[in-house]
């Protein structure tokens, strides 16, 4: 790919903002930045889970006073959805109780009160904050930007989604060979936005296309580019591992004052600093990794601080408890999303506690056990709770969210994974249930693990070896077998998974194989083309001695009749043609970065 001449730029270091006298400079690069703090972690944009009450547990593992060190992403919006249809609007961005005013009207916007601030966005709660858009129309990105800019730090452009659904939708990743439309819309919001456009995308081929690649994004206007360091194909079960040294030439050959954002790679809190010192970036991006260990961007307790919330083991690594994590979450959807106070909530167990009461007696449970043990079932109209009614993205994420956390748990406790599986939107008791029920589970695992050493003569003061009677009660997430020495992150799973393993009651990452590994389990397949490069690639190596798609939804939308790509034609009452157009949006599961 080469680089497009980018359309001129206007005073690309401040423009001031037109809406009065009192309004900030709009900063742009390097200036932007520091004025939020220079945060160097990030929560990463991510369909329909990145939400406001999944950003507030994320921040919750950090102190108080550096919970603006994090910077957060909203998921991505569908532009044109998000300008067209108040009912998408609406519901997936709520930075006030009362629908934002369409079109935008700076006068409401300045007689909002701090105490009308509700959730994305709140200044006191959900900032710094940018709003990813994924679009390839420029002037439908400035309309959808504009509804948001009051409620954000920036607005953020998709070039990373690499599915099926952005290639068909032409946006993301599938943008890279049209970089004027990308230097175009980028440039719009640049000059016509009140607040700072960035840019997520991928690498490409080599790492010169790459570099022209950012310098079109940059010189269009971007503050900030974050770069994934995967390219468009790397995906499902081809993703593979991040290339950390095409991060580290961009920083080399960009300006110096150019910010970047690293994505890729990031399992643990560990792989944070080695990602720094190795690209060089500003800052890193975590997304995936954040999904199964909302804590990753937390400082671990000191030794003998841990707690009821921290796990410590004798071989001194460490995580949160699984029902720890999803207690914080419960009581952040009941405080923030449905407005309530949080369920008095007895302590969580630690061994040392003095044994409990007998339970009562088994027929007491009659209904509970009904409720939790077997399959779930396919039909299901019990349902009075009232907030089931309620349909907020923070509760439409729930159940996706909690299986992310409880990925190893629910393998060993089908009991709990059947219960998770029933439990519907908004349906506060059900989830409730399956808090209690990884209670026990988490009670179960630490009892087995203390039961699998011998017992302390005083506090652990260094790592003790691990008994061969312990090896089963990590998690069975990933295969037990050991890596070689000369096997690392890059070579093999096995070193990832030895590193990261935890008991499968702890929040631990999920290890994909890599692709070398899939195929030779069959799990993954190579066309005659890409044999052929696979090919070519080892004979060059030689000379020199040396996946998953997610839920998919349509949406349809009128648009003129100059819009005619993916649509049919329709009359409206005045006999004007229209078309209607079937839009794909990104749901849960899917991964668009």
């Amino acid at each position: 790919m080469t680089s497009a001449t980018s359309p001129p730029i206007d005073d690309i270091e401040t423009s001031p903002i037109q809406d009065g006298n009192d309004k900030k400079v709009k900063l742009h690069g390097r200036a932007f930045y520091e004025s939020l703090g220079s945060p160097k972690y990030v929560l990463a944009p991510m369909v329909e889970q990145s939400e406001f009450a999944w950003r507030m547990l994320t921040r919750s593992f950090m102190p108080p006073s550096q919970q603006k060190d994090l910077l957060a992403y909203t998921p991505m919006f569908h532009s044109r959805l998000f300008a067209e249809k108040p009912p998408y609007r609406n519901s997936a961005f709520q930075p006030l109780k009362t629908p934002i005013a369409c079109p935008p009207d700076p006068y409401h916007v300045s007689q909002i009160l701090p105490s009308n601030a509700y959730l994305d966005g709140n200044p006191s709660l959900d900032r710094p904050l940018f709003v990813q858009f994924c679009s390839n129309d420029p002037d439908i990105l400035l309309e959808s930007a504009k509804l948001v800019q009051p409620y954000c730090d920036a607005v953020d452009l998709n070039l990373g989604c690499p599915q099926g659904i952005a290639r068909r939708g032409k946006y993301g990743a599938f943008l890279q060979e049209d970089p004027e439309l990308i230097a175009r819309m980028i440039n719009k919001l640049h000059k016509e936005l009140d607040i700072p456009v960035t840019a997520k995308m991928r690498i490409l081929e080599t790492k010169d296309k790459t570099l022209a690649y950012a310098k079109t994004i940059l010189e269009a206007g971007a503050s900030i580019i974050t770069v994934h360091g995967r390219r468009r194909e790397q995906k499902g079960h081809n993703t593979g591992v991040a290339d950390w040294s095409v991060l580290r030439y961009l920083r080399e050959n960009l300006p110096k004052e150019t910010v970047i954002f690293a994505n890729g790679n990031i399992l643990t809190g560990e792989d944070i600093e080695k990602c720094l010192e190795v690209t060089g970036a500003d800052a890193v991006m975590s997304a995936e990794g954040n999904l199964n260990d909302p804590s990753i961007f937390g400082t671990p307790p000191p030794l003998g601080e841990e707690g009821r919330e921290y796990w410590r083991g004798r071989d001194g690594r460490g995580g949160y408890r699984m029902d720890a994590v999803l207690r914080r979450y419960m009581d952040i959807i009941h405080k923030y999303v449905l407005d309530k106070p949080p369920p008095e909530r007895k302590p969580l167990y630690l061994p040392s506690d003095p044994p409990e009461e007998p339970l009562p007696k088994e027929d007491e449970f009659a209904e509970t056990k009904d409720e939790t043990d077997g399959p779930p079932k396919k039909k299901r109209k019990k349902n009075k709770d009232p907030d089931a009614l309620t349909k907020s993205p923070n509760l439409t994420s729930m159940q996706a969210h909690c299986f992310n956390i409880l990925k190893p748990l629910v393998k060993e406790h089908h009991n709990v994974r059947d219960a998770l599986a029933r439990c519907r939107v908004g349906e506060i008791a059900g989830f409730e249930n399956v808090l209690r029920l990884v209670e026990e589970a988490v009670k179960q695992g630490w009892i087995e693990y203390e039961a699998s050493y011998p017992p302390l003569v005083q506090p652990l003061s260094k790592p003790a070896p691990e008994p061969e009677s312990a090896s089963h009660l990590e998690s069975t997430s990933n295969t037990k077998a050991k890596p070689t020495p000369e096997q690392d992150d890059h070579t093999s799973s096995l070193a990832t998974v030895e590193r990261c393993k935890r008991p499968w009651w702890i929040c631990q990452p999920y290890v994909r194989p890599l692709p070398q590994e899939a195929l030779a389990k069959g799990a993954m397949t190579l066309s005659k083309k890409e044999k052929e490069k696979l090919a070519v690639e080892e004979e060059a190596k030689k000379s020199v001695g040396l996946g998953v798609e997610g839920k998919v939804e349509v949406e349809s939308v009128k648009v003129g009749v100059d819009e005619q790509i993916g649509s049919h034609a329709t009359t409206n009452g005045h006999g004007n043609e229209e078309r209607v157009e079937n839009i794909e949006v990104a749901k849960e599961g899917l991964v668009c970065g």
